[in-house]
């Protein structure tokens, strides 16, 4: 009897373990991709009192012109910041250098030169409210409206 029991339990445990199968879906079917053609930031950084791209910058600018390379591009800003390093004239010239050669890059990357808004804040917030330098504002910010073509 203790068998009959045990066979007849693993006989529905069978059973009902084939119900949880179901058929594969092709994935694209429930999955929707995101579009590569949405609104993006990103930030390239410069050296020391410098305004000409790195290798890492070139190539941080490559990537974002390649994943928008299919997109409507709306509009771009290239904001060109500078640390507190230097008077304030020196650091506005060098901010306004960074953010040229950004757009100059994105242009020459196929980017539509009319698109882009270049501006420059230089060394303004570039030191903290309790007085610390930040250094991190050796770059420009770009921000991205694209949308699918």
């Amino acid at each position: 009897m203790k068998r009959l029991i045990g066979f007849a339990g693993l006989a529905v445990a069978v059973g009902l373990s084939g119900c949880g199968v179901t058929r594969f879906m092709d994935r694209s079917a429930v999955v929707a991709e995101p579009s590569p053609c949405t609104a993006k930031r990103f930030e390239v950084y410069f050296a020391d009192s410098e305004a000409r791209l790195t290798e890492a910058a070139r190539q941080a600018i490559g990537m974002a012109a390649a994943q928008l390379q299919g997109c409507d591009i709306r509009k771009v800003e290239v904001l060109g910041l500078a640390d507190a390093r230097g008077g304030a004239t020196a650091n506005l010239s060098l901010s306004e250098r960074r953010a040229q050669a950004v757009a100059e890059a994105l242009t020459a990357a196929g980017w539509p030169a009319p698109a882009f808004e270049v501006e420059a804040a230089g060394d303004e917030g570039a030191v903290t409210d309790a007085g610390v330098r930040e250094p991190m504002r050796r770059r420009t910010e770009v921000l991205v409206d694209a949308v699918p073509r």
